[in-house]
């Protein structure tokens, strides 16, 4: 049986096909850039586009099983279609797809068929802490946000090991998985737990909602996308702060905390900070 994993070289993405790997299943995955990809021994590296699905008919045959995800970078893919037909047509009998807030044309293609899917949900994920604080980190040792309200994060190894669950034993299709991590934690909380784990002291500093239009603006972020962004943070939706027991219910252990994804990506903070130094 082989799976494809698209979007392999995402964090979700990588961990589904390093869990694949450690299960001793047979994995292809799917990246844009073969030559640039790095995975475990024995992966079978197809090039591939899910934006581009002319060129993916040799990548799904002898496809059993299948990864998805619904975004071409930051846009809703509008593939869905031809993708989900191409998994029909090479016989493949599961998905997962890795759904964003806002279901696509992936999701609508998927109930329009006949094939057996599970749909994955996931809160914020606790990998946003590097991409949003790592350069602030490192220049000042403070984290600034707008808004401290709890939040569920999960570690994406949990969404992998959800997926991983799905895509090689029974009893999964046709379920919504919301995945959340097993505490509800503020911004302040987060930072303070990261610092103990690089070892420092680190600042938590809350913007005021205008320091965030300001900030977001001298960006370039488009009006309603800066209005998003100031509602989430007066009003974080209940789903992303209600701890869940997905994780366990479906992978038989308990979910990762944060804690643990710090001690994990300490050494990513401190090489950041030495990067930086150098630029």
């Amino acid at each position: 049986m082989t799976i494809l994993v698209t979007g392999a070289t995402g964090t979700v993405g990588r961990s589904v096909v390093e869990q694949l790997v450690a299960r001793g299943e047979k994995v292809r995955a799917l990246t844009r850039d073969p030559a640039a990809a790095s995975f475990p021994d024995g992966v079978e590296v197809a090039r591939g586009d899910l934006s581009d699905p002319a060129g993916l008919a040799p990548a799904f045959e002898g496809v059993t099983a299948v990864h998805l995800y619904t975004l071409n970078g930051t846009e809703a893919l509008e593939t869905g279609a031809e993708i989900v037909a191409l998994a029909v047509k090479a016989g493949v009998r599961r998905a997962t797809v890795l759904s964003s807030w806002e279901e696509n044309s992936v999701e609508e293609a998927l109930r329009a068929s006949d094939l057996p899917w599970t749909q994955l949900q996931g809160v914020e994920f606790m990998n946003n802490a590097y991409i949003d604080w790592a350069d602030s980190i490192a220049a000042e040792g403070v984290v600034r946000v707008f808004g401290n309200q709890p939040s569920a994060v999960v570690h994406e190894a949990d969404i992998a090991a959800v997926a991983v669950a799905a895509l090689t034993g029974p009893g999964h299709e046709g379920e919504v998985y919301m995945i959340t991590g097993p505490e509800a934690l503020t911004t302040e909380e987060r930072v303070r737990i990261l610092g103990r784990a690089m070892g420092r002291e680190l600042r938590f500093e809350q913007l005021t909602e205008q320091q965030l239009r300001d900030q977001m603006a001298s960006w370039g972020a488009e009006p309603d996308y800066i209005e998003f962004a100031v509602q989430l943070g007066l009003n974080m939706p209940e789903a992303g702060k209600t701890v869940l027991p997905t994780v366990e219910a479906v992978t038989g252990r308990p979910a990762r905390t944060f804690a643990r994804w710090a001690a994990e990506n300490a050494d990513r903070f401190r090489d950041h900070q030495v990067q930086q130094a150098a630029w």
